[in-house]
């Protein structure tokens, strides 16, 4: 088991990427195209943006991964992610939702307001008693 840990470590992210089940997130993947300029082939690389909600992240290690869904054309799509993966730029998480499992696969059979997720708020305590303030997360 300890060689196994030793080979999967360089291939591991350097930084931890900061979202839980239920954040509405934009991820970032890079794309890879060949494009003909001049009778030339080129590789072009670019970072194509896939938004959606967290409805589970599962794994350890290298085989770490998180899957997104987010409705297109009335349609549900889904897109798992390995989490260590080269090609995944980065993951930006846009809204925290207050969740109560581990896996929104629930979701898969609602739409509408029936779908929505509650909204964290992250309270920040910069003076103890009534100055304390609440800040809600912030929203683009």
């Amino acid at each position: 088991m300890r060689k196994m840990s030793e080979v999967e470590t360089p291939y591991l992210r350097s930084e931890p990427l900061d979202f839980e089940v239920g954040d509405t997130v934009d991820v970032g993947v890079i794309i890879t195209e060949t494009v003909e300029k001049r009778g030339k082939l080129e590789e072009k690389e670019r970072v194509q943006v896939f938004n959606g909600i967290v409805i589970a992240r599962g794994g350890a290690g290298v085989n770490e991964s998180f899957t997104v869904r987010r409705i297109v054309a009335g349609e549900g799509v889904e897109r798992v992610f390995p989490v260590h993966s080269p090609k995944l730029a980065y993951v930006k998480s846009k809204r925290k939702a207050r969740v109560r499992r581990a896996k929104l696969y629930y979701l898969r059979d609602r739409s509408g307001k029936s779908a929505r997720l509650r909204e964290r708020i992250v309270v920040t305590a910069t003076k103890k008693g009534k100055g304390a303030k609440r800040k809600a997360t912030p929203t683009k």
